[in-house]
Formats: structure tokens, C-alpha cells, sequence
């Protein structure tokens, strides 16, 4: 049950809460009590879900992309935190300021950002469309691992598209320039946009518990998402070369989007590699995850001064995305190398089963990373709060 949480809190909860931020800051002033009511229903969501192991004997469900415990505490947070983010979209969409004629390079970013919106919102209706279909019959896992499948896969894009968003703004703040016009960027925005409007397509045309449904939708995902991402990182690979950081405030930034960029690739290229359902699959979505998330602390970082706050600076600061990418590739690079002797994926409640000596040193490296890991994100943890600590400063201009 520990697992199903930290799961969802770690990626699903973490992910939402910063594409609140993201849309926030793109929206006008209109309609902030739909914001404040997002807010509410999501912190409530996220209560239940945490409360839940405590307050419910149920049974954990590892299905993909959202494990579940199926009690009726659990689901009923799961329904909350859907209710915020829905709410969430709708005012993206009604407060959302216009690109406009004119692109520049604030104005890619505001489409990459207004895409993701979209993008979650037809991930909201897959979800839906897939509960009312799937029949109620089925075993725990087979039920929830269609329910979850097709807006699963279309949250990818969501946070892919806040990715790129990420990567081009914290390589505009340390002064990376980076080889792409602002066409350029809205178009590889575009080509994951268009994707994600092929779901309902594939909605229409197979039904939820077909095999034609299941593979269109991953290879969707696959050249959709691929389309899109390999130009991006080509770019983000050629500014990070050209960055020349002077500015002690600049380190962080730097550290995160290297970070980042290095567990996402990791996580893409292990993605080739699996060829069954051994532990290899998740060394291919924890690098592509963590990827995502270093990006997104890198933003927090960027942020904080902007909302009033101290900015993140010093050795500490700059050491946390590395000392955090460090463990994580740990991590990744022990259930990689577990995988190729065969180590299957853990399923709830079972024991892990290691035979050889490579499978043992593998699955320690692994825990080893783990551990790193925890401490890279503790720290990130501090070094937030303690920019926090003094209160936000309006002189600064601060909102």
C-alpha cells in the first residue's frame, strides 16, 4: 500500500501541482475562484489519498500509470484530485491570454503551455470514456490497467509538453541560446498536440479492451511524443555546450536542466531495450519520470525569486539536481542491468526472487541509487524552504 502512494504522490500529485503553477502563471486575473476551488478539491484529493493505507484495508493495484488501492477512501481522492485538475483546465481555457501574430519567444512558450492544457483535457476524457466502458466484471488489474491506459498515455504529452516548456526556459535564464526559432518550437509543440487530438480517433474506431486500442495508443505516444522530443533535445544538448554560467544564481538552473536532460534521455533509450516484463521497464519510465521532475525543480528554483522569495544559490543548491540525477541514474542503471539477467518486475505483495550473483549486485546498486536519490530530494526540500524561510519580499516586485 506504502508503494501505491508513494507513486502517485511522487509523480501524479508532483506533476499536477506544477502544471497548476505552470497554467496559474499563464492565465489572466479572470475566474481565480475556479483556481482557489482546484486548489481545495486537489489538497483534499491528496489528504484522502495519503490517509487512505490508515484509514482502509485495500487492496493495492500496480496498474500503469496510476496504481490504486481499491477501497473506497482511496478512489474517492483519486476522484478529487480528477475534479481539481478538471477545474484546473476550464480556467486555463477561459483565463488564458492570446498567443497573438506575433511569435516570439514568450509566446512559443505560452502555446507549449496552453498545448498542455489541451492535452490534459483530452486525457481527463479518455479517462472517462474508458470508465464507461471497460466492463465492471473484470479483475482489479485488468480493470484498472484499461481505465488507466488511454488517458495514461495521453498524460504523457502533458508532461512532456510542460518538459519542453521547462528545458527552453531555464536555458533562456542561464543564457543558453538555443537553435531553434520560436516557429520552430510552436511546431514541435504542434506535432504533440496533433497527437494527442488522434485519441479520440482511436476512441471511435476500437473499442477500450481491444488489442488494436492498446498498441495505437502506445505508438501514439511513441512517434508522437518521439517527433516532438528529438529536435527539442538535440537543441537543449547544443545550448547546454554553448552556456557559459557566471552568475552564482544561474548554477542551479544549470544543474537541473543538465540533470534533467541526461535522465530523460537514459529513460529514452532504455525504452528500445525492453523486450519483456522484466525490470527494465521501470528503469525506462523512472528515467523519463525524473527527468521530467528535475526540470520542474529547476523551474522552482527560477521561480522562487519571482515570487518574492530568496534565490537559490551556493554549493548546496547547485550540487542538489546532480546529487539527486546521480542516484536516480543509479537506480535506473541497477534495474537495467537486473533486467538483462531476467529480474521480472516486482508485483504487489510478491518477493522479489534473485538467483544470481549479477542479480543481486544489480538489484544493490539499484537500492544504493535509491538511497542517494532520497537525499538529493531532501535537499531540495531544504534548500526550498530555506529560501522561503524570510517571507516573500514585495520590494522585489513580487506579485
Amino acid at each position: 500500500m506504502a508503494l501505491v502512494v508513494h507513486v502517485d504522490l511522487a509523480v501524479l500529485v508532483w506533476f499536477v501541482a506544477i502544471a497548476g503553477v505552470f497554467w496559474s502563471l499563464n492565465s489572466t486575473l479572470r475566474w481565480t475562484a475556479l483556481g482557489w476551488a482546484a486548489f481545495a478539491a486537489t489538497v483534499a484529493g491528496t489528504v484522502l489519498m495519503a490517509a487512505a493505507p490508515f484509514a482502509q484495508r485495500a487492496e493495492p493495484v500496480m496498474a500503469n500509470y496510476i496504481p490504486v488501492l481499491d477501497g473506497a477512501v482511496f478512489l474517492a481522492g483519486l476522484a478529487a484530485i480528477a475534479a481539481g485538475v478538471a477545474i484546473l483546465c476550464l480556467r486555463g481555457m477561459m483565463a488564458v491570454p492570446r498567443v497573438g501574430t506575433r511569435l516570439d519567444g514568450a509566446a512559443a512558450l505560452r502555446f507549449g503551455l496552453n498545448s498542455s492544457v489541451v492535452a490534459t483535457a483530452v486525457a481527463l476524457a479518455a479517462f472517462a470514456w474508458s470508465w464507461a466502458e471497460v466492463p465492471r466484471g473484470l479483475e482489479g488489474k485488468a480493470y484498472y490497467e484499461l481505465v488507466f491506459w488511454g488517458g495514461g498515455h495521453v498524460l504523457q504529452f502533458t508532461w512532456t509538453l510542460l518538459m519542453m516548456v521547462s528545458w527552453l526556459w531555464l536555458a533562456s535564464a542561464i543564457g543558453a541560446p538555443v537553435p531553434l526559432t520560436p516557429r520552430v518550437a510552436v511546431l514541435l509543440f504542434a506535432v504533440a498536440l496533433v497527437s494527442v487530438f488522434a485519441t479520440p480517433v482511436i476512441y471511435l474506431a476500437f473499442a477500450v479492451p481491444s488489442v488494436e486500442h492498446y498498441r495505437l495508443l502506445t505508438w501514439l505516444m511513441r512517434f508522437g511524443g518521439g517527433l516532438a522530443m528529438l529536435p527539442m533535445t538535440l537543441a537543449v544538448v547544443v545550448a547546454l555546450a554553448s552556456a557559459r554560467v557566471a552568475d552564482a544564481t544561474q548554477r542551479p538552473l544549470r544543474a537541473a536542466l543538465a540533470s534533467s536532460f541526461v535522465l530523460f534521455a537514459a529513460g529514452g533509450l532504455i525504452g528500445f531495450m525492453i523486450e519483456g516484463p522484466d525490470v527494465r521497464i521501470p528503469a525506462h519510465y523512472h528515467g523519463s519520470i525524473v527527468g521530467i521532475t528535475l526540470a520542474f525543480m529547476g523551474v522552482v528554483y527560477y521561480l522562487l525569486p519571482r515570487l518574492g522569495y530568496r534565490a537559490p544559490a551556493g554549493r548546496l543548491a547547485t550540487w542538489q539536481p546532480y546529487i539527486y540525477g546521480a542516484g536516480q541514474l543509479m537506480h535506473v542503471a541497477g534495474l537495467l542491468w537486473s533486467g538483462g539477467y531476467g529480474v521480472q518486475r516486482k508485483v504487489a505483495g510478491g518477493e522479489q526472487v534473485l538467483r544470481t550473483t549479477g542479480e543481486v549486485i544489480g538489484m544493490g546498486f539499484m537500492g544504493l541509487g535509491g538511497l542517494v536519490a532520497i537525499v538529493g530530494g531532501v535537499l531540495f526540500l531544504v534548500v526550498a524552504f530555506r529560501c522561503m524561510a524570510g517571507g516573500r519580499d514585495r520590494a522585489d516586485g513580487a506579485p
